[in-house]
């Protein structure tokens, strides 16, 4: 049996997510309560990955892409328009997290100004090692 998946007209594409985790991206995004049509497709067929999840938004809205490639760096966000791919964003690990992530050191500002934004480095791209701007402690 094979799935057919169609096309959307307009809106995003986020593909080459990796597989098992499109439903903690579609929950993070809040497309559970959207009014508007979406797919969420897990464990697809892909060449490069084996496997993979894809959300289709049949809508155009505002994504964080800081986040979501925190969470996933391989990701891809395609914006559709009249059924063609206009705009491909490969995302990266971002240089600079702001509230993303706490700070686990319990000696640093953050833990006792509660209007601190809890800001990170990116020290190693290829672990994902990130610093608190304030204490420098390791977030890996």
């Amino acid at each position: 049996m094979i799935l057919k998946i169609t096309t959307i007209n307009k809106g995003i594409v986020i593909d080459h997510i990796q597989a098992g985790k499109g439903l903690k991206l579609f929950h993070f995004l809040k497309l559970d309560e959207a009014d508007f049509t979406v797919a969420l497709i897990m464990n697809a067929s892909s060449k490069k990955l084996g496997r993979k999840d894809i959300i289709k938004i049949e809508d155009v809205i505002d994504l964080d892409l800081t986040m979501i490639g925190f969470l996933d760096p391989n990701m891809t966000v395609n914006i559709i328009e009249d059924d063609k791919i206009i705009e491909k964003i490969k995302l990266t690990l971002p240089e600079k997290l702001e509230g993303i992530l706490s700070c686990k050191n319990p000696r640093c500002i953050t833990r006792d100004e509660r209007d601190a934004v809890h800001k990170f480095v990116l020290l190693d791209k290829e672990k994902g090692i990130y610093k608190c701007e304030y204490c420098d402690h390791i977030y890996s």
